[in-house]
């Protein structure tokens, strides 16, 4: 399958306690927008810093396992085990109890959520 082959890159994500795991494709493409920014620009320079850290290249292994690098494995917390949450384009890795309870957290404003996105009249929005 060529997205395995390709590999993929892990990185920390920038609105959760969680990783980002993004096929080889959709990181280059994201790569060729962050590119684009000026870096004599100091916030540009300071995003792409951040946003850039902790990335690393994964692999899948013969017995198609990836291996989560033990930096991340502490950002994200992970004690045993993990969630896979499809995010449109790439995959969130999260640890199971902090997870469930970021669906808890956002349960409670998620009909807000849900009519402020989805819920647009006009012809850009999904109706």
């Amino acid at each position: 399958m060529p997205v395995l082959e390709k590999g993929f890159v892990l990185k920390r994500a920038v609105f959760q306690p969680c990783l980002e795991l993004y096929p080889m494709d959709e990181w280059e493409a994201l790569m060729q927008k962050v590119n684009k920014l000026n870096r004599f620009k100091k916030k540009n320079n300071d995003f792409i810093r951040r946003f850039t850290a902790g990335v690393k290249i994964i692999e899948v292994d013969n017995s198609g396992r990836l291996l989560i690098p033990k930096d991340l494995v502490v950002f994200a917390n992970i004690s045993k085990e993990i969630v896979l949450s499809s995010a449109i384009n790439i995959v969130e890795v999260w640890d199971k109890d902090r997870y469930e309870k970021a669906i808890d957290d956002a349960a409670l404003d998620f009909a807000d959520l849900a009519e402020e996105v989805m819920g647009q009249d006009d012809e850009d929005g999904i109706s």
